[in-house]
């Protein structure tokens, strides 16, 4: 499985999930050995999927970094962090993500809009 790593230690994925909000959107960075890349992004594309069809889904769009990086980021637009947390926390969800090689490090983080 990947490892799940925080972007702000203070505020680890699992405690966003307890915020009431919405709509939010999660970006997921992922590190992604350059060997691995193309059988990470099948299996992305089954997740992918899975999720386009819960409730709460808004949309998806995955980002490859430039300049032969290894990075890919995923950028999810959601209903609400209940609607992720529910889609994320499914049996089918949790099994597709177990099948991510341990070498593969996730760097997930939930974002809401806000005016400036």
């Amino acid at each position: 499985m990947a490892k799940l790593q925080s972007l702000d230690p203070h505020t680890p994925m699992f405690a966003q999930f307890r915020e009431k909000t919405g709509p939010i959107v999660l970006a997921n960075t992922f590190v992604v050995p350059k060997e691995r890349t193309e059988s990470f992004l099948a299996l992305f594309r089954k997740q992918a999927e899975f999720m386009k069809a819960q409730p709460g889904f808004v949309s998806l769009q995955m980002h490859r970094g430039t300049a032969d990086s290894q990075l890919l980021m995923n950028v999810a637009v959601w209903e609400s962090t209940e609607a992720l947390a529910t889609a994320f926390s499914t049996s089918e969800f949790q099994r597709m993500a177990a099948e991510s090689p341990d070498d593969i490090v996730s760097y997930p983080h939930i974002f809401e809009q806000f005016d400036l």
